[in-house]
């Protein structure tokens, strides 16, 4: 048992039963859909407006309901937590990730949290796809030019990428959206290098035609494009520093659809500026929305505003995986969804 676990209590502990309806803050806008089975089930409270609500937000709301409902941009920390009223006891998140959250601290008032994962792994690889044929290919630099009335016509050395197929692509991460995206770009011809905490079995490589690379400073040397898919945590922070990025091949294009922190901003851009590695494709940000603006004026990144999941199948399915987790919950049973990370 870990020690952050209550004493009584074990991960598979169910939690209440509610004869009634539990009573439900959602932080966010969700698809109608989902809101309206929502209020069909729950006594739940939406924003309609989708008004982003501050630290003092979630907390009122946090003293006031069983369970939350919060995003991956409501960080929820353990002085929150602490602040909660009595009767919070599910904190079901709405995406896959739980670093936003203070699974421990929740853990030690018996609040469980829940998680939405899978659902977005077809998305994300999508898009990470995307970038990895965009970037290196310079196509938002010809976009951006067009648009600009800058083209001066067609000619031989003009707007000049990179072929993808032949190339290495190094992966960082090989959970579900490293392994859907080596599945993609197999198909492109790409030889596919990863690295993982944990090597895969023989049959998945094999089936990914994918090879296990325990060196990252070694992947990170040899790779052409290197796209990131591991999750944040107090070890990938800052995964890729500035002694890391300066491994690079002054080609290579660097593709992150994961979470901002996990690659140290600063020594990125002034890679990016000086043109010590080619590119990037970017996603997610630190400071997100307020992100450094050098990211949008340089012409070797391609910057998205964070919507690798943004799917209406995706978001619609997130919101079911939380109805889900609500209802086992209020029925006395254990979520499907229980987030277990580091608590056991």
């Amino acid at each position: 048992m870990s020690d952050t676990a209550p004493p009584s209590a074990t991960p598979s502990e169910p939690s209440r039963h509610f004869p009634g309806k539990p009573r439900v803050v959602v932080t966010r806008r969700l698809l109608p859909s989902v809101e309206a089975r929502m209020s069909e089930l729950f006594d739940v409270t939406l924003n309609t407006g989708d008004r982003v609500m501050s630290r003092d937000d979630l907390i009122a709301a946090m003293q006031n309901c069983e369970v939350l409902v919060p995003t991956v941009t409501d960080r929820i920390d353990e002085a929150m937590i602490a602040a909660a009223g009595d009767s919070l006891g599910l904190i079901a998140s709405f995406g896959a990730g739980t670093d936003h959250i203070d699974v421990a601290a929740a853990w030690r008032r018996r609040i469980i949290v829940t998680n939405t994962p899978g659902v977005f792994t077809e998305d994300t690889a999508d898009t990470a796809m995307a970038l990895i044929l965009t970037g290196p290919r310079r196509f938002a630099e010809g976009i951006a030019t067009l648009r600009q009335g800058k083209w001066p016509g067609w000619g031989p050395s003009f707007m000049l990428g990179h072929r993808i197929g032949g190339k290495q692509l190094g992966i960082i991460g090989m959970g579900r959206i490293g392994q859907a995206v080596a599945h993609r770009a197999r198909a492109f011809g790409l030889d596919i290098v990863y690295h993982n905490r944990h090597r895969l079995p023989e049959a998945v490589e094999n089936m990914l035609g994918a090879r296990y690379e325990p060196d990252l400073d070694r992947l990170l040397a040899q790779s052409d494009i290197l796209t990131v898919h591991c999750p944040a945590t107090a070890e990938t922070y800052h995964l890729l520093d500035a002694r890391r990025i300066g491994l690079m091949k002054p080609t290579a294009f660097l593709v992150n659809t994961a979470r901002g922190n996990i690659i140290d901003e600063e020594a990125l851009i002034d890679a990016l500026t000086n043109r010590r590695i080619g590119g990037a494709g970017l996603d997610v940000y630190t400071g997100e929305p307020n992100i450094d603006p050098r990211f949008v004026a340089l012409p070797n990144v391609l910057a998205l505003p964070h919507m690798a999941s943004a799917t209406i199948e995706g978001r619609e399915a997130s919101g079911e995986k939380v109805i889900t987790n609500i209802r086992f919950w209020a029925d006395g049973h254990r979520p499907p969804d229980q987030v277990l990370e580091g608590l056991v």
